[in-house]
């Protein structure tokens, strides 16, 4: 691992990113990045967060036409409450701030603590759940489905709205839509292997792939020989649909768990536009990269996200962070 010690792997990717992103405010003691013009006037803010190990999910989704501010746990690990308050504290014009929070247990109760605290200090809050993935029902760190690539779609989509000035009771509603018209489905073809640990978190033998895998590495549906991409395609995609009956073009995100290069993900793309073909579902717009990731999981997930016109209006909208940009 490029690393110094495992103690210190958060607060040394944060004084890089900040190195990296003079644009950001980036409060190493503190774990909290804020875009650096907050609060912007008479603007709903954004503020999202969760366990290290998934970047460019949060931080890189800081800046113009997405997230307000996001908050670093430490690794597949929540943050604490006082790093969301200070954050919606340092973003919050008055126009409110909406959570965006995915379906991990302890991320659940520590952001509902943070939106007391937060309302206490006088705070209008809002928070919309991720739980777009269709693998499994309830994991080791859920109860409900879990919040995967979904996150990026509404985390995209919610800022553009709030970047226009919309009402903070238009932004949730945005969210919520677009939580609820996602659905992601992941392979994994390696374990990943934490910083602490030093070593895979699972055993997952040469030759074998795990169908439905968490970003922490929890077990998803069922293990199988290797596939080949034509044959993860067929499945993940059929998985998906099984789920979402689109009647509107989709959003198709294949994400890398961290360790699939390029070469392999386009390659994979290839098939999943090709099983949507077959399907007769429409691509509105397709992204491919690494955006939510699990340490060095090989291996992807496919998001889809039924869209209406205004929806694809706020995914074509301008943005620029250190992990999403276009338009500006």
């Amino acid at each position: 691992m490029l690393i110094n010690v495992a103690e210190t792997v958060v607060a040394d990717a944060l004084r890089g990113m900040a190195a990296a992103h003079p644009e950001l405010a980036v409060d190493v003691e503190n774990r909290v990045i804020i875009r650096g013009d907050a609060p912007v006037a008479g603007k709903v803010a954004l503020v999202s967060g969760g366990g290290s190990g998934h970047e460019p999910l949060h931080g890189g989704f800081v800046g113009p036409g997405m997230l307000s501010a996001a908050c670093p746990g430490e690794v597949f690990t929540s943050p604490v409450p006082d790093q969301m308050v200070r954050a919606a504290a340092a973003v919050d014009s008055g126009a409110g701030v909406l959570f965006i929070v995915k379906n991990y247990t302890g991320d659940v109760l520590n952001f509902d603590m943070a939106a007391e605290l937060a309302e206490d200090e006088g705070i209008q809050v809002a928070k919309v759940l991720v739980n777009d993935d269709v693998a499994v029902t309830d994991s080791l760190y859920t109860a409900g489905r879990r919040g995967t690539g979904a996150t990026l779609f509404v985390e995209k989509l919610a800022g553009a709205a709030a970047e226009e000035g919309m009402p903070l009771e238009r932004v949730e509603a945005i969210a919520r839509q677009v939580n609820e018209n996602s659905r992601s489905f992941g392979v994994a073809l390696s374990a990943c292997s934490t910083p602490a640990k030093g070593s895979p978190t699972f055993d997952l033998p040469a030759g074998e792939l795990e169908l439905g895998v968490g970003i922490h590495g929890e077990p998803g549906r069922e293990r199988r020989a290797m596939m080949t991409s034509r044959e993860i395609a067929d499945y993940t995609v059929d998985v998906i649909l099984q789920d979402l009956d689109p009647s509107d073009p989709v959003l198709v995100l294949v994400n890398g768990m961290g360790a699939t290069p390029l070469l392999e993900l386009y390659g994979f793309n290839a098939e999943v536009q090709r099983v949507l073909r077959e399907r007769e579902v429409p691509v509105a717009r397709t992204l491919v990269g690494n955006y939510v990731t699990s340490l060095d999981m090989a291996g992807a997930s496919v998001t889809l996200c039924q869209v209406d016109q205004e929806m694809l209006r706020l995914w074509d909208a301008p943005v620029r962070t250190a992990g999403l940009r276009w338009g500006m």
